[in-house]
């Protein structure tokens, strides 16, 4: 909580708040009732977004520059790895081979001196238009499957090709979040829009259950982010 009182009163100063995720959002909304405020989305479909009312959110875009191919979660790692406040940058986009981060003013300094490698791999930095992908639609692969409880560890053996064991430790490890949390509880049953990611799987969103079969199991859809 002491994360969403201390975007609440940044609100009630007429400033604007750090990059919230969704369930920040959900939370903050939950405290702003009968108040006015507005949502700043870099991207059409941005997960992370700004709340302010008087003051316009100032953060800035960067394209990381590299002749390599880059993961999602190798960049994250990375700026993790500055011991960077998630709510100081906001979504990583891959798209056509190139790579970009929201990042807050307030630390845009210290990335800019810091932020060289991503990996083994060097890279630069190029500052845009913090509009530059206002129009940028995430892309997905859609998976579609069969299985026979909407379990988390059921659904995530399925797509890494391994049994319900895998979870478990990657759980007890830290390496499974589940909506922005590390999960708890393997036995959980995925509800639409529920997001997950599993380290060095990547990200994923449960969209719904698109059918069921003569013997009761469900095909679900999922979506992989790209």
């Amino acid at each position: 909580m002491y994360k969403i009182d201390k975007n609440f009163n940044r609100l009630l100063n007429g400033d604007y708040t750090y990059f919230l995720n969704p369930i920040d959002v959900m939370e903050l909304k939950g405290k702003l009732k009968g108040m006015n405020y507005k949502i700043y989305s870099p991207t059409k479909d941005a997960e992370k977004v700004i709340f302010y009312n008087k003051k316009e959110p100032e953060f800035s875009l960067y394209e990381i520059e590299t002749n390599n191919n880059l993961r999602h979660q190798e960049i994250l790692g990375s700026l993790y790895a500055l011991n960077i406040d998630e709510s100081l940058f906001g979504d990583v986009i891959i798209d056509d081979g190139h790579y970009y981060v929201f990042i807050m003013e307030q630390i845009e300094q210290f990335f800019v001196s810091e932020f060289k490698k991503v990996g083994n791999y060097n890279i630069k930095l190029k500052k845009l238009d913090k509009d530059y992908l206002k129009d940028y639609e995430r892309k997905y692969e859609e998976l579609e499957f069969i299985v026979s409880s909407l379990r988390i560890d059921t659904i995530i053996s399925r797509i890494v090709k391994s049994n319900r064991d895998f979870t478990k430790e990657k759980m007890k490890d830290r390496e499974i979040l589940l909506n922005y949390e590390y999960l708890k509880n393997d036995s959980y049953k995925l509800r639409e829009g529920d997001i997950f990611s599993i380290r060095k799987f990547g990200k994923y969103k449960f969209i719904k259950i698109t059918n069921t079969t003569k013997k009761d199991n469900y095909v679900v859809l999922i979506h992989k982010y790209l």
